[in-house]
Order: structure tokens, then C-alpha cells, then sequence
């Protein structure tokens, strides 16, 4: 029997992500998805690319229209989540695909979002590293609450956290700028509603960006000490896709070959992190729709810096191909189910 999924918030840019991913999933039936200024419509009219749903007709939010599912996954604006969860089932697996419920620390959700803290939930990052031999999908199995990360959050977690982990880069003076494609701004953004983005700006410049407590929460986990990072992100004119540039302070006497065994060591049996031969550098098309993470690294000798670029497709490994791998951990099925590969959607 298929477990029954409801997907609020379905007419926006992730909503639509995780209606794609579901549709590929062997274990999954969608039965509801909600909208707000959509409501009434079919799929067809929002994602005519999604066949699979598009007879679908969302409907409004409400604690009735999402009761009785198996799985609910939540694709809302910030705040709106904690509004909504507090209808379902304990019973119910929830996925958050929003922000309010990440952070551990009251003080720096309420610092950075502006609103009171609804709660943490456990973090939705299956290939975080937590420990010495320790990764976040051991948590994630059997729970019923989880936060899934943000996109920006995951392309510099996963670049960063090896290196920190096997103490070869200074804590201190992290610096990360992230080229970002357009739908990371959100379907009802201003980008997205006129003729498109035809040139490069930052946003959120001076240590203000909401992902920064969620990247130094993260990197927190493995460090001798906590982390200060830098983190600019430029709007790009392409619709999906994360290319990070980070750099950071290398200990004294570290190697070229000392780094790559501490990204080999970290993600060297993951099927959706992918450490790229030497000399090789990330290009967004080639994570483009699939779920995967692709990761490099030079040193810049003349600075004693580790330069690590990574890239991410925001949308699927940046928030709906993560929500899926947190499910089927939850649920214990295989991590990979529904999950697009490469060259995939």
C-alpha cells in the first residue's frame, strides 16, 4: 500500500520540484496539494510540465484539507510552516522545506528572521557530518518532524565541513559568494514575474543572509571552535542552480593531497556528493535537475587559502531531492528512492 501525501504550498518553484520527484517515487501517492491564489486551478495551469498531476486541483491550506496523510511536506512561506504544523498528526511524517524550524538557537532564529522561534526540528541533511565517523542520516531515522536545509546552506556545508572536521583550515575567516539562479528567489519574486534577471547583483550583503546562523550551526558540529563566515550571494541570470566559491585559511603545513583525503574520506561512498578529479572545476549544467553535489579545490599558495567550489541545483539537491532523502530514511526505505540521479529528472 502507498503511503498518502499531501504537498501545501505545491504552486510555488519547490512545490513543484517535489511534485516532479514524487511523481517518480514507487511508494508514493499524492493526494492533495494546497496553494493560495491558486486554489481551484489544476497542476496543469502552474507546472504544465508535471503530466503525472496535472488533473490535480489544489486547494486551500487548512488543517481538514491536510489531515489524514501519511507524509506532508511543507512549502511555504517562512513563518507559515509553524502555523501549520502545529494541525497535523503526531503520527504524521512533516517535511520542512522553509526555514522555521532549522535553527537550535531562539536568539539568532529571532536575530536573522525577524519572528518569534517556533521549535527545531532534526536537520535534513543526510551527509552532514556530525562526529569524527558520524553523518546526519543516523538521526533522521524514525523521526517524524524534519527541517530540511536551505540551498545556500547545503552548497557551502558540504564544501566546508570535511576540511574543518580534519582540522585543516581555520575556523575563522570563512568566505563564501554564491552565484544564484533566479528561482532561488521564489516564484512571486519580482525577477521571476517580469522579463528575467540580464545581469549579475548581491542581495543580503554585510552578514545579514538568513542561511549564515544555519551554515556556522553546521559547521559548529565539527569545528575545535565556532566558525565566522562571510557569505555573499549574487542573483544570476539563470533560473536554477548554486555555484559556491569558498575559501578559507589553511593550517600550517597542510597538503594538496591531505585535503583531497579528507573529502574522499568524507564522501567517498556517497551516491550525491562527488569530490571532481584534480584540475576539474564545477559548472551548474551539470547538476542541473539532478540531485547531486559536485565539489573541487585549488590552493592559492600566494595566500595560504583553500579555494573549494561547489555546486548544487537549489532546487532539487538544495531542497526537494534533500526532502526525499530525509523521508525515506524516516520511513526506512532505500535514501535513493524517487531521488533524480544525473542526467535525470
Amino acid at each position: 500500500m502507498k503511503l498518502k501525501v499531501a504537498v501545501a504550498g505545491a504552486s510555488g518553484y519547490v512545490g513543484g520540484e517535489l511534485l516532479t520527484l514524487i511523481a517518480e517515487h514507487p511508494n508514493l501517492e499524492l493526494v492533495t496539494v494546497t496553494a493560495n491564489s491558486n486554489v481551484g486551478q489544476t497542476v496543469s495551469s502552474v507546472h504544465p510540465e508535471i503530466i503525472a498531476f496535472k488533473n490535480l486541483v489544489f486547494v486551500e491550506t487548512s488543517a481538514s484539507t491536510l489531515a489524514g496523510h501519511d507524509v506532508v511536506f511543507l512549502a511555504l512561506p517562512h513563518t507559515k510552516s509553524a502555523e501549520v504544523a502545529v494541525w497535523l498528526n503526531e503520527e504524521t511524517l512533516v517535511l520542512d522545506c522553509g526555514a522555521d524550524f532549522r535553527l537550535e538557537s531562539a536568539e539568532e532564529y529571532e536575530k536573522f528572521y525577524h519572528s518569534p522561534h517556533a521549535g527545531t526540528w532534526v536537520y535534513g541533511m543526510p551527509e552532514l557530518l556530525i562526529g569524527p565517523d558520524k553523518k546526519q542520516r543516523e538521526v533522521l531515522v524514525g523521526k517524524k518532524r524534519i527541517a530540511v536545509p536551505g540551498c545556500n546552506a547545503t552548497a557551502i556545508t558540504l564544501a566546508l565541513a570535511p576540511l574543518l572536521a580534519a582540522k585543516l583550515i581555520e575556523p575563522k575567516d570563512l568566505v563564501s559568494t554564491l552565484s544564484v539562479g533566479t528561482s532561488g528567489a521564489g516564484a512571486n519574486a519580482e525577477v521571476n514575474q517580469g522579463e528575467g534577471l540580464h545581469s549579475a547583483y548581491p542581495y543580503q550583503v554585510g552578514g545579514v543572509h538568513r542561511h549564515i546562523p544555519e551554515v556556522a550551526q553546521n559547521l559548529n558540529r565539527v569545528s575545535r571552535e565556532n566558525v565566522t563566515l562571510t557569505f555573499t550571494p549574487v542573483l544570476v541570470p539563470m533560473f536554477r542552480g548554486i555555484l559556491a566559491v569558498n575559501t578559507a585559511k589553511l593550517v600550517s603545513g597542510v597538503s594538496k593531497e591531505d585535503l583531497r583525503s579528507a573529502f574522499e574520506a568524507a564522501y567517498g561512498s556517497e551516491k550525491y556528493v562527488e569530490l571532481l578529479p584534480e584540475g576539474s572545476f564545477p559548472d551548474t549544467k551539470d547538476v542541473e535537475n539532478n540531485n547531486r553535489a559536485l565539489i573541487s579545490f585549488a590552493i592559492d599558495e600566494a595566500t595560504n587559502r583553500v579555494v573549494v567550489i561547489s555546486a548544487i541545483d537549489n532546487l532539487v539537491k538544495g531542497t526537494a531531492g534533500a526532502a526525499l532523502q530525509s523521508m525515506n530514511l524516516a520511513l526506512g526505505l532505500d535514501e535513493s528512492l524517487g531521488v533524480p540521479k544525473a542526467g535525470t529528472k
